[in-house]
């Protein structure tokens, strides 16, 4: 993208769109495990369960770290379904050294289940796992280091972080509960009672939910919580969901039966729904992003400085910027934590990216909306989608040159 002179933000659409493709390969890889093993009626039901669901496929094009091991899980439970579980075992060491230390909770219960059930030899197992991690630590340490310029291993460094310091609480914590209680049912939708559905209706599905359910549960003893650190159990909660839909659809013109058919029509009409709003709500919720887009347009080069200095706060770093947004010189960003508000006059930002309304030095120039909450309403549509001012841009008093500029201003807020 560059070589052909296009934007910056060209290249995000092109690493989105390569990383997309590759995470649904994976799953693709999966998917014919799960025809083989279980029939391509299963199959079928997983592909339209997983269709209905939106936080699976919205974080699949997402470069994070938790989204190229989540890549490397699916291989994993593919090559678990196929049966070369040391293929699987390898994947999910590559994946914990490399991208995310915290798969170690996954492939912790994984790795014992197939120990007790006698799938795999310790031996051979401890072997191979071993090879693996040799590799894996020996290419994340030279690569990395060479990109951060001194000796790392990035996941070693998260996990003093996270598991020995326990700081990943600063931001933000959840009760034990919240993933079985908000997270996995906003994900899953339908899939949720219909995979504890499917434990019940055939006892192969529990073999494979066990160690699923064991790192979510293990997972949930750290107070900070998100949907992406447990995105890779969703693939084997909706193959559960499958055999269970399966299950309900073979046995359809059954009295009893008819009625769960039906509900579970209900489900997935109402998992589209949700998966609409959704998308809906998740296209505004990202403020921060459409404000960089009229501040580089209305507030480029002025006459009192070489050098266009914007601060962006934590709230509109979490919800849009990232560094394919940025433009060039003569603009510089910063991402300086820790800063009050009251010290950001005797600071030398042109601009600020900030949550805050006012800020002493500073003059509000604009606000972008964002999606705020949704209104259930009488009439069509029933939903309405409710937007609130959440990002606003500040310009540098001392600058009349930006001040005098025919900014939209900014809403009275009390």
């Amino acid at each position: 993208m560059n070589l052909l002179h296009l934007p910056k933000l060209y290249s995000l659409y092109a690493v989105r769109l390569v990383l997309g493709g590759i995470v649904l390969s994976t799953l693709r890889f999966f998917r014919i495990q799960i025809k083989k093993k279980f029939g391509s009626q299963v199959e079928a039901f997983f592909v339209i369960l997983t269709a209905l669901q939106f936080h699976l496929l919205f974080y699949c094009t997402r470069p994070l770290p938790n989204i190229l091991a989540f890549a490397l899980v699916n291989l994993a439970y593919g090559y678990w379904f196929k049966g070369s579980l040391y293929a699987a075992l390898n994947c999910m060491v590559f994946a914990t050294l490399v991208f995310r230390c915290d798969m170690l909770l996954l492939i912790a219960p994984l790795g014992l289940e197939l120990l007790l059930t006698k799938s795999v030899s310790f031996w051979k197992a401890l072997t191979s796992c071993l090879a693996a991690a040799s590799l894996s630590i020996g290419l994340t340490v030279l690569v990395d280091s060479v990109i951060w310029r001194r000796l790392l291993w990035p996941e070693l460094e998260v996990f003093w972080f996270n598991s020995v310091l326990n700081r990943s609480s600063e931001w933000g914590t959840h009760p034990f509960h919240w993933y079985f209680t908000s997270a996995l049912p906003r994900s899953l939708l339908a899939a949720y009672p219909l995979f504890l559905f499917g434990v019940l209706l055939d006892r192969r599905v529990f073999f494979y939910i066990l160690p699923v359910l064991s790192f979510v549960v293990l997972y949930s003893k750290l107070p900070h919580k998100e949907l992406r650190f447990v995105i890779s159990s969703i693939p084997i909660f909706n193959f559960a969901a499958a055999v269970a839909a399966s299950r309900v659809y073979n046995n359809r013109k059954k009295s009893f039966w008819k009625f769960l058919y039906i509900a579970m029509l209900g489900l997935m009409l109402g998992s589209l729904a949700c998966t609409a709003v959704f998308f809906m709500a998740s296209y505004e919720n990202y403020p921060s992003g459409y404000a960089l887009k009229p501040l580089h347009r209305i507030g480029g080069i002025t006459k009192n400085s070489d050098e266009l200095w914007v601060h962006i706060d934590t709230f509109s770093a979490m919800n849009g910027i990232s560094r394919f947004c940025e433009d060039n010189y003569p603009w510089r960003y910063s991402k300086e934590e820790n800063i009050f508000l009251e010290d950001f006059q005797m600071r030398n930002f042109t601009y600020l990216l900030n949550e805050n309304f006012y800020i002493k030095g500073f003059k509000c120039l604009m606000s972008v909306d964002g999606f705020s909450r949704v209104r259930v309403r009488i009439g069509f549509p029933p939903i309405s989608l409710v937007k609130g001012p959440k990002v606003f841009i500040h310009g540098n008093i001392r600058n009349t040159d930006i001040i005098n500029r025919s900014w939209p201003g900014c809403p009275v807020i009390p």
